[in-house]
């Protein structure tokens, strides 16, 4: 097995390569196996897509679940992978960082956590301290957790790049490595982020969202999908079954081969 001090590395320096990391976000361990087959470097937990594979919303996923879902899928490929660790399954600074210890207890490359309670975004100086602490417990060990800070005010009616700003500067001054304005898709507001921190920056793609060619020539270091993959197989599945049940006809057979040839080829 890789060493998790080899991966975690491995993933960080994928953040200062000459074009922006490629980050799909596998919901299970096939498709992890899948996705890494087709040669990405890197692969990340989607906590939307992992939910809904418990038949759950996001949010309603533990943190005992999340992380057994993660080991999972990082013992499944021998790429670096990142978990979606939400807001850390914890107000407090302190359970935050228990949180980033059961992280690394899991085999990850790395981790993000976000500044949203599943209520209200947190006051910036407790949500820089929730870094803060997040960034010792990741750091502390012989693996260099990449850790990965989200502002997500612009997900959740605040749209306020100042303040995404403000509490990106902060979150990288306390020790984040990776930086993520979640919900940005204007090109202007994504270059003047990049413009104003040092560490890399993750976009998450979302309709309207600029190109990778677009994203790369305003400095982006990585861009995810969250669980845009997990809820295209989930419409995938509705047409397939909609066509069965209401015309009585096999169209979707042939994409169904084409899955399973993607499978043996991942798996064998």
């Amino acid at each position: 097995m890789t060493d998790q001090r080899e991966l975690a590395a491995r993933f960080l320096a994928h953040h200062r390569g000459e074009r922006p990391l490629l980050l799909p976000n596998p919901w299970d361990a096939g498709s992890a196996r899948v996705l890494a087959s087709l040669g990405f470097e890197a692969l990340a937990t989607t906590s939307s897509g992992h939910a809904a594979t418990l038949g759950r919303l996001d949010g309603e996923v533990s943190r005992t679940e999340a992380i057994q879902h993660a080991a999972a899928i990082a013992g499944a490929v021998t790429v670096p992978v990142s978990a979606d660790l939400e807001n850390g399954f914890a107000a407090e600074p302190a359970g935050v960082a228990a949180t980033i210890e059961a992280a690394l207890g899991a085999g990850l490359a790395g981790c993000s956590i976000e500044d949203w309670s599943g209520e209200e975004i947190y006051p910036l100086e407790l949500a820089a301290e929730r870094v803060a602490a997040a960034a010792a417990a990741a750091h502390a060990g012989s693996v260099h957790l990449v850790l990965t800070a989200r502002a997500e005010n612009h997900v959740h009616d605040r749209d306020d790049l100042d303040d995404t700003i403000a509490r990106l500067q902060a979150f990288e001054a306390a020790g984040a490595d990776v930086l993520y304005p979640t919900g940005l898709t204007a090109l202007e507001d994504i270059r003047r982020v990049v413009s104003s921190v040092t560490a890399p920056v993750n976009i998450l793609v979302r309709p309207g969202s600029p190109s990778v060619a677009e994203l790369a020539a305003a400095g982006v270091a990585r861009i995810s999908i969250g669980g845009a993959f997990a809820f295209a197989s989930f419409a995938a599945l509705v047409d397939a079954a909609n066509e069965f049940r209401e015309q009585g006809t096999y169209s979707f057979l042939a994409q169904a081969a084409a899955g399973s040839a993607a499978v043996h080829a991942a798996f064998s």
